[in-house]
C-alpha cells in the first residue's frame, strides 16, 4: 500500500518549488525581453543580439518544461484526491512505490511509461 500522504506532502513542495521557478522565468524572459529592446535588432550582426537570443530561448524552454511539470504535479494531487493515485491509467495495476519515489507524478505503471514520462 502505498503511503500516499508522504507523496502528497511531496508533491505539495514540488508544486512551490515550481510555482516559484515559474514566477522566476517568467521575470528573467521579461528582462531579456527588455534588453532586447534595448539593443540592436539585428541579432545576426549585433555581438550581444545573439546571446540575448540564446538567454531568451533558453528561458522559454525551461519555463515551458517547468510549466508542463506543474501541471503533471496537479494532476497526480487531483489523483490523491479522487483516490486513484498510484494506479496506472492505462492498466489499472498498482504503480510500483519506487517507481513513485523516482517520479511522484506519473500517472503509469512502468510498462505503460515508455514514450509517456
Amino acid at each position: 500500500m502505498v503511503d500516499v500522504e508522504r507523496f502528497r506532502v511531496r508533491l505539495e513542495k514540488e508544486r512551490e518549488l515550481k510555482r516559484g521557478l515559474l514566477q522566476s522565468l517568467k521575470n528573467d524572459i521579461t528582462s531579456v525581453n527588455l534588453a532586447r529592446q534595448d539593443s540592436n535588432v539585428d541579432d545576426e550582426h549585433d555581438p550581444e543580439g545573439s546571446t540575448i537570443a540564446f538567454e531568451l530561448s533558453q528561458a522559454s524552454a525551461l519555463f515551458e518544461q517547468s510549466r508542463v511539470g506543474l501541471e503533471q504535479i496537479e494532476a497526480a494531487l487531483e489523483r490523491i484526491t479522487s483516490g486513484t493515485y498510484g494506479t496506472c491509467l492505462v492498466c489499472g495495476a498498482a504503480i510500483p512505490e519506487g517507481r513513485l519515489e523516482a517520479r511522484p507524478w506519473t500517472p503509469y505503471c512502468v510498462n505503460h511509461a515508455s514514450g509517456r514520462a
